[in-house]
């Protein structure tokens, strides 16, 4: 489970057995946990919530602004670890 961000208390990572899958991201912060995609389309970044476990709203938002904020970081370090391009 590598970790490759940890801000404001949340950690985002991926689980090391995904790499099959399309390129996505699992974030926790105390109780509550989210995966979102990260689909990349031409000249624009799509992040899609698939799954989250005790998430508010206040918690919602704030981890889409860290995402997106660090959306290129992210799907790097996915191609990176999981060796795609």
């Amino acid at each position: 489970m590598p970790t490759v961000l940890r801000i404001n208390g949340w950690r985002l990572f991926f689980y090391s057995n995904e790499g099959h899958e399309p390129p996505h991201i699992h974030a926790e912060k105390g109780g509550a946990e989210v995966k979102f995609w990260l689909q990349t389309e031409l000249y624009s970044y799509n992040v899609e919530e698939d799954d989250s476990y005790g998430l508010s709203p206040a918690l919602r938002r704030e981890i889409q602004e860290i995402i997106v904020d660090h959306y290129e970081y992210l799907v790097e370090q996915w191609h990176r670890y999981f060796g795609s391009e």
